[in-house]
């Protein structure tokens, strides 16, 4: 893990977050500056700067089963939520640790952005 990466960091226990969640493969907590009533980050352990540079699909995979029972034990999985990944700049990515965005608890709009 990179020692500047600011998910690497938190992942590390060097950074404070509010976790939420943690598996073998990933980590979640909430995000510090909320764009829904529910809004969690889910990373994988594993340094990953963005989607395109994923090798092995299963974290995906691993990551959006840990989103859809956050959604479900946040109370927003049978009224709806988002799962967003940002990737690259132009995509809206600002931290280069591969990470999903789950929000909920509000109506979302589209486009997004």
């Amino acid at each position: 893990m990179p020692d500047d990466c600011l998910f690497c960091r938190i992942i590390r226990g060097e950074i404070p977050a509010k976790l939420v969640a943690e598996t073998p493969e990933c980590v979640a907590f909430r995000d510090i500056d909320p764009q829904a009533p529910t809004h969690i980050v889910i990373v994988p352990r594993a340094h990953i700067p963005t989607l395109s540079d994923v090798k092995d699909p299963l974290i995906v995979g691993q990551m959006t089963r840990l989103a859809t029972d956050l959604a479900k034990s946040e109370g927003v999985a049978d009224s709806g939520f988002r799962v967003v990944v940002n990737t690259n700049a132009h995509g809206g990515q600002t931290v280069y640790h591969l990470h999903m965005h789950l929000l909920g608890g509000r109506r979302m709009g589209w486009p997004p952005g």
